[in-house]
């Protein structure tokens, strides 16, 4: 089966409309019906801005993490969509993939 992966860069601390940004993005692939999401929790990066972020022993709060689905194209159409109504500026890079269907097994 084809289908889209799409990885989110960001950080933990990041907020859009209120809540983190993984939380957003997390509720909103669930609302959407896509089939799951992982957040993956990074060491050090550094983003557009060239300022260095890293997770800390004590601090976590600046930690860049990043959220990945892998999903069919028509939710890959609604996720693009509901990006856009919302206006929702996160980095992320989308990459055809051929995924597995537990569904049938193949």
């Amino acid at each position: 089966m084809t289908g889209y992966q799409i990885t989110f860069y960001t950080t933990l601390r990041r907020r859009f409309q209120g809540k983190h940004v993984k939380d957003w993005l997390i509720h909103t692939a669930r609302e959407l019906g896509i089939p799951g999401a992982t957040v993956v929790a990074c060491v050090e990066g550094y983003g557009h801005d060239r300022r260095f972020h890293a997770a800390h022993f004590f601090e976590t709060a600046d930690e860049p993490i990043m959220i990945v689905m892998a999903m069919p194209e028509q939710h890959r159409r609604l996720l693009s969509a509901r990006l856009a109504e919302a206006r929702a500026d996160i980095f992320h890079v989308i990459q055809p993939v051929e995924m597995s269907d537990p569904a049938t097994g193949s």
